[in-house]
């Protein structure tokens, strides 16, 4: 197994710096909340009665993220739709949020192009690209950033951006001391799992060694049902290997009943369990009867408790500790974990059809 105390290895396996990602995450959440809070918005765009976030992949789980955060206060639905179409319930008291980091998504833009066709307020979140031309032509607001990277890097961006656009509309409340605290907590974890923490102080690095060469399972609920789906996502494509992500109590009525075939499948997977103290009490106690079951079927568990002074940074702070994790598998996977080269392979095939 490679040796990630060996500074040496990430040169030689991280070609394009994705490790500089990581270690920019919290100063990437302060300069996206700062320039969120900046963005000018339509008096009228108050009037709602539901918000739709349009987006695919990177660029919509910050989005999946906010749904779940904003769901304890907000007084009207917060949704996210990953599809070429609406669905058939909006209309144009909905504000549309179209995420796309690129700005050639095909999906957003066209879910975008049905919500001008019913008169619906719109706002934009990208790089540039068609979607950037749309938000101009339209005259619509445009949070337009300018961060080099894979859209699964630029999740701050993504994430802040929408937060602040709900705060300033005032569908959530004030969140500015929530957000601070947030960052510095993100400051002192990145520091933390920095590579040039040994493997003995590193929580990141043992969990990687942990999950090396296994199938992963991420089990979840609440507010970590969403940052399980991100860890999914983070360790198909940073790390190149298989994952799945289930949720309480739903498994309880079906996945643990499956643990008994094939026979030599349980000792090639990991289960993750994300919990957080947040949790009701019926869900916990699922969380223990569980790992009581894994223990008795010889399946190998990990339970991650999830801390910090908010619900923002107990999310957030999650979500960085997956990434690295992610990023130290795929050194030990002997990988580069930016390319996602399938995916590439994927989109060059579509534009030929």
């Amino acid at each position: 197994m490679i040796d990630l105390d060996d500074i040496k290895v990430y040169s030689e396996y991280d070609l394009e710096n994705m490790i500089g990602h990581l270690t920019s995450f919290p100063e990437l959440c302060r300069e996206a909340w700062r320039k969120g809070m900046l963005l000018e918005l339509p008096p009228d765009y108050a009037d709602i009665n539901r918000v739709m976030i349009l987006g695919m992949g990177g660029s919509a789980i910050g989005a999946d993220l906010i749904a779940r955060l904003a769901s304890s206060e907000s007084k009207i639905p917060i949704s996210v739709n990953r599809s070429y179409n609406l669905p058939s319930y909006v209309d144009n008291k909905t504000l549309f949020i179209a995420c796309s980091y690129s700005g050639y998504t095909e999906e957003t833009l066209s879910a975008l192009d049905e919500a001008f066709s019913i008169n619906a307020k719109c706002i934009a979140i990208t790089t540039g690209g068609k979607l950037k031309e749309i938000a101009e032509a339209r005259h619509i607001p445009l949070f337009q950033f300018d961060y080099d990277a894979q859209p699964r890097a630029t999740l701050p961006f993504s994430f802040m951006a929408i937060f602040s656009i709900l705060q300033k509309l005032r569908v959530i409340g004030d969140k500015s001391a929530d957000t601070a605290k947030m960052i510095k907590i993100l400051e002192q974890l990145s520091g933390q799992l920095d590579k040039s923490i040994p493997i003995a102080q590193n929580q990141a690095k043992q969990m990687a060694e942990k999950l090396y060469g296994k199938f992963i399972f991420i089990y979840c609920s609440g507010i970590t049902a969403e940052v399980g789906y991100r860890w999914k996502t983070q360790f198909n494509e940073n790390s190149k290997t298989w994952a799945a992500c289930e949720s309480f109590s739903e498994l309880n009525h079906n996945t643990i009943v499956g643990y008994q075939f094939p026979k030599d499948f349980a000792g090639n997977t990991h289960i993750v369990l994300l919990r957080s103290s947040q949790l009701p009490e019926p869900i916990l106690k699922r969380y223990q009867a569980t790992c009581q079951l894994l223990e008795q079927t010889k399946i190998k568990h990990s339970i991650i408790d999830v801390s910090g002074e908010n619900t923002l940074a107990q999310m957030l702070s999650l979500v960085l500790l997956g990434d690295y994790i992610s990023y130290y598998l795929a050194i030990l996977n002997q990988v580069d974990p930016t390319p996602i080269e399938a995916i590439d392979h994927l989109k060059h095939e579509l534009r030929k059809q």
